[in-house]
């Protein structure tokens, strides 16, 4: 069953939640959630994950361990994850809150921080309150992965947000432009958060 028409519909609806008018392809959703440990019990939180396409991306390579938070406002993107990843705790919450979210869970902070958000159509305050809480949640060695859009890297919003990634970590990655994402897409790899 494909997620096209159920993505097309909430991207008409909530343009400003959702972002895009497909979900992210399975390319995109390797080189995002690369930095999800193999071995050990990390706590990966997903922001934003949608349909799914990251979740299924995460729950590979964590293969049964550790603890998977996916943080999701959109009530229909909810109700379908939660249904088709029982194993992965779904949570209809606002992603600006993560570290209140991972404390309710018993969970000091996240090891990695994976994130779908459409940033380039966020505002400034927005932006700014999500990496906020991003930073808030995320452990002193964490890694913190999210995607923009190649075609919408010069808008201000994306530019405006590249700026913001550089001025809150030490390192921050860019890599290499997924082509086969439909739009094509870079990832930024973001470690060593500067609190």
């Amino acid at each position: 069953m494909t997620d096209a028409p159920t993505f097309l519909r909430q991207f008409v609806q909530h343009p400003r939640l959702v972002g895009a008018v497909l979900p992210s392809g399975s390319a995109l959703a390797r080189d995002v959630t690369a930095s999800v440990p193999r071995t050990g019990h990390p706590v990966v939180a997903e922001l934003g994950p949608g349909t799914g396409a990251f979740t299924r991306a995460v729950q590979q390579r964590l293969a049964g361990r550790g603890h998977h938070l996916a943080i999701e406002l959109n009530l229909e993107f909810a109700d379908r994850l939660a249904r088709r990843h029982p194993e992965v705790e779904v949570v209809r919450g606002d992603a600006a809150a993560l570290a209140g979210l991972l404390a309710d869970r018993g969970h000091p902070y996240a090891d990695v921080v994976v994130s779908g958000l459409p940033w380039a159509a966020f505002a400034a305050d927005r932006q700014r309150a999500v990496l906020d809480g991003v930073l808030a949640g995320l452990g002193p060695a964490g890694v913190f992965t999210t995607f923009a859009y190649w075609h919408a890297l010069s808008i201000p919003p994306a530019r405006r947000f590249r700026r913001l990634l550089e001025s809150r970590f030490e390192e921050v990655v860019v890599g290499r432009t997924v082509w086969r994402n439909a739009p094509p897409a870079l990832v930024y790899h973001c470690r060593r958060p500067v609190r």
